[in-house]
């Protein structure tokens, strides 16, 4: 397969940032590496990413069909670094969608030329599956395949990723953890201190990148209130996160748009057992008072019975909803 374009790689990132959740702004001139993009969290926060991509090609070896490479062409060594933030170095996968991340420590400098970079392409693919791979080279490199709604995660947690999993029994732990295989105590406590966080980040990473795919998923990344897709859907928690019982299981999620995610989580709106999205009457009343309940009945307009997932066994457990609405002192 030709390579991508640099519009098309440029894009690429640019999609795998929104499926993460955050948006991605490119800041640089899209045939430049490395290239750097404004990232807006969620929250609001922003840094800047600098990445080196490229797209993954077949090695051109015949014994080694499973061997592809990045060409990493146009650019001198040794590779600049973002002193403000996470440079990442990515192969592309296009047939899938799928990205490689390399240890740019290992890669950033090399003699003249354009140096090329390989990879086993059949655990970079799996990563569709799990989101994060992971895969010792033979030169003790770590390759890692990463889903596009891991991008972010990975980006944050790089260094840290290709660092620990040098250590045979830390990488065994890491590929365990990615696919959410149940990891014990006295194994976590065996892991040295200063590896042990990377383990536990990789675990919360995977099990909020799996809730969030099969819930957007469920719902067709349709919000469940409105129907509203255009990749400006997040996946929220029926009972959130911290409480009691709170699960990251698609039973306790919601696709729901960022404007009735957050009245969800404040409140102003809640879900009864019978799949309606109500308005919370008392907190319209306290906004009321304090003269912000301006666009309150266009923000009500599309409340009622949700859009709910083809498959039942996916809609939302009213034990949750009932946990749900107690938790946050709403009386249905």
């Amino acid at each position: 397969m030709p390579a991508a374009t640099p519009e098309v790689l440029v894009e690429a990132i640019i999609n795998a940032v929104q499926q993460c959740g955050s948006a991605a702004t490119l800041i640089s001139p899209v045939r430049h590496q490395p290239r750097k993009f404004l990232i807006t969290a969620p929250g609001g926060e922003g840094y800047v990413l600098w990445v080196y991509a490229w797209t993954l090609t077949f090695g051109g070896r015949p014994a080694l069909g499973n061997e592809w490479r990045i060409q990493m062409t146009s650019v001198k060594s040794p590779l600049a670094l973002n002193p403000n933030g996470p440079t990442v170095l990515l192969g592309y996968e296009r047939d899938l969608g799928v990205f490689a991340g390399f240890d740019i420590i290992r890669h950033r400098e090399f003699t003249q030329g354009s140096p090329s970079v390989q990879v086993d392409i059949t655990p970079v693919r799996q990563a569709l599956e799990s989101g994060l791979t992971f895969h010792r080279k033979g030169n003790g490199e770590i390759a890692i395949g990463i889903r596009p709604d891991q991008l972010i995660n990975y980006a944050l947690n790089a260094a840290d990723l290709h660092k620990s999993g040098r250590r045979p029994e830390i990488l065994q732990l890491l590929e365990r953890a990615a696919v959410l295989d149940p990891i014990g105590e006295k194994e976590i406590r065996s892991v040295p201190a200063g590896r042990r966080q990377i383990v536990q980040t990789v675990v919360k990473l995977s099990r909020s990148a799996n809730f969030r795919q099969q819930v957007l998923h469920a719902y067709g990344s349709r919000c469940a209130v409105t129907r509203m897709q255009l990749r400006l859907v997040d996946a929220a928690h029926i009972l959130p996160v911290g409480a009691p019982g709170s699960i990251d299981h698609v039973t306790n999620g919601i696709a729901l748009s960022p404007t009735y995610h957050r009245a969800y989580d404040n409140g102003l709106i809640y879900l009864d057992v019978d799949h309606h999205m109500r308005l919370n009457a008392a907190k319209l009343n306290q906004l009321s008072m304090l003269e912000l309940h301006g666009g309150a009945d266009t923000f009500k307009a599309p409340l009622g019975k949700i859009y709910l997932p083809p498959d039942k066994k996916q809609w939302p457990q009213p034990e949750l909803i009932g946990k749900a609405n107690e938790f946050r002192q709403i009386s249905s």
